[in-house]
């Protein structure tokens, strides 16, 4: 089965490297390939979280990402098998900087096929995703024809505000911008259905797993937990179209075959190549264009 992770993490940042330590890995380059190989993973997209401090229009610079080394557009540092979304940082963006902040992202997006989508961080930052600020990035959205993904649901930390995080938010953006595609990342956990209902009204509204779980699974875990395995299970029948839903892992915080194995089990057999892979496929198109020949 082969399987795009539609949402992971490439930052060597201590966090992650102990969270990837109780996963059962490294944070690391060569661990993260060695993943991919075991797993049939062709490819994976990355969420920018390192800081670009460099403004070439005077604008709020993109998060890329960089494992061991600096990231920019001349020296790509990401393995050929790996896309990646740019980063906001809304609490810096204005209305005044927010063309500008734009052409930061532009030239990304100009530059590098590997360059597959836009990240917002809400509940990390304390702004609504459909904020004024925001509008010259969904119109870039448009222009490139890339997905807009957002966080949703709980953060890893205490200082945003959960309500700027709420998967129903999405829906105001997603009217307003119809030939814009919004993944809700982590299903809007808690806030299941809230993530599901937008998806079913919204056509182009989807949803990735990310996030599900941390650390390696264990059968006990996964016994203690069953009630809430079946809730996400029934709100994604529901939902009943298998190609709103994306597979991500949010790498290095989870061990991959766990991950694999658990996701696996809430997605009909007949539907797990749509999930795994297609999907994605058709979400963040620009990886058509980055697939080996043998792969696609």
């Amino acid at each position: 089965m082969r399987i795009i992770d539609a949402h992971m993490h490439y930052f060597d940042v201590d966090g992650f490297k102990m969270l990837a330590q109780e996963a059962g890995h490294e944070n690391t380059a060569a661990c993260w390939q060695q993943i991919c190989e075991e797993n049939n993973i062709v490819f994976s997209v990355a969420m920018g979280n390192s800081y670009e401090p460099n403004p070439r229009f005077g604008g709020v610079t993109p998060r890329v990402i960089n494992l061991a080394a600096p990231f920019n557009c001349e020296h790509f540092n990401q393995p050929a098998n790996m896309g990646y979304c740019l980063g906001v940082e809304s609490d810096m963006m204005t209305v005044q900087n927010a063309e500008k902040t734009a052409q930061e992202f532009e030239y990304y997006l100009s530059h590098d096929k590997h360059c597959v989508g836009i990240k917002f961080y809400m509940g990390y930052n304390n702004v609504y995703l459909n904020d004024p600020r925001h509008q010259p990035l969904f119109e870039l959205a448009k222009q490139y024809q890339v997905p807009v993904a957002m966080h949703s649901g709980e953060t890893a930390n205490h200082h945003g505000k959960l309500k700027y995080a709420h998967p129903l938010t999405v829906d105001d953006a997603a009217t307003e911008h119809p030939d814009v595609k919004f993944v809700i990342c982590h299903i809007g956990n808690p806030w299941i259905p809230d993530a599901i209902v937008t998806a079913a009204k919204d056509e182009n509204v989807y949803i990735d797993l990310s996030g599900m779980l941390e650390g390696k699974i264990s059968d006990t875990f996964l016994q203690e937990q069953a009630g809430y395995f079946e809730y996400l299970r029934m709100w994604m029948q529901y939902l009943n179209n298998w190609e709103k839903f994306l597979y991500g892992s949010d790498w290095p915080l989870v061990n991959i075959p766990d991950n694999i194995r658990v996701l696996k089990s809430l997605v009909p057999e007949k539907y797990q190549d749509l999930f795994f892979y297609q999907n994605a496929l058709q979400v963040y198109s620009r990886i058509k264009d980055c697939l080996p020949a043998a792969t696609k």
